[in-house]
């Protein structure tokens, strides 16, 4: 799976075939078929791999404080310090365009799970009255949009003269956050 997730980063899904993965590991392809159904089966398990180090990190993350918008903020920061302490498995997930044909399927997947815990703390403050909106799924979305577009850029553009990323990050999140409280 690392020398899959490898390629597909570096050449795109679509330019990878199962052959060009056996002869990286030194296998024969049919070998790989033993463990995975085709390319797309092989991309969807990269994917899961990484929605569930994800959801473990954040939600071990998230108990270290018993206030919701507390909670909130370290589970922000940790989906963006994930990214960038793991760029291949990050960019493999959310920024390579998936193969012609593929579809990971959402509903029961980790990746359900990995917003499911940004969506239960939001639900969280809007149940302890701390936001202004309490539409859950577009707050939800719309914190998950603005996290990963820093964490692309960071991952993508890190030699843009940003300023301090520490700064930038504690910055995006602290505006998001005051942005939806009442």
């Amino acid at each position: 799976m690392q020398a899959a997730r490898e390629m597909f980063v570096a050449e795109g899904v679509d330019r990878v075939s199962m052959r060009k993965i056996a002869e990286k590991i030194g296998y024969s392809p049919t070998t790989i078929y033993l463990y995975f159904k085709d390319k797309n089966d092989l991309l969807a398990q990269i994917c899961e791999e990484t929605f569930a180090r994800l959801t473990h990190n954040i939600t071990a993350i998230q108990r270290l404080s018993d206030n919701p918008i507390e909670k909130l903020r370290l589970g922000l920061r940790e989906y963006i310090q994930f990214g960038l302490k793991h760029p291949e498995q990050y960019t493999m997930t959310f920024i390579v365009p998936l193969a012609v044909g593929a579809e990971l399927p959402f509903e029961q997947s980790n990746g359900s799970l990995a917003f499911g815990t940004l969506r239960a703390v939001v639900k969280e403050c809007a149940d302890a009255n701390l936001l202004k909106d309490n539409d859950i799924e577009v707050i939800s979305q719309t914190l998950w949009a603005a996290i990963h577009g820093l964490t692309s850029l960071l991952i993508q553009h890190g030699s843009f003269p940003f300023v301090d990323r520490e700064t930038l990050i504690d910055n995006l999140i602290a505006t998001l956050i005051a942005g939806l409280r009442k």
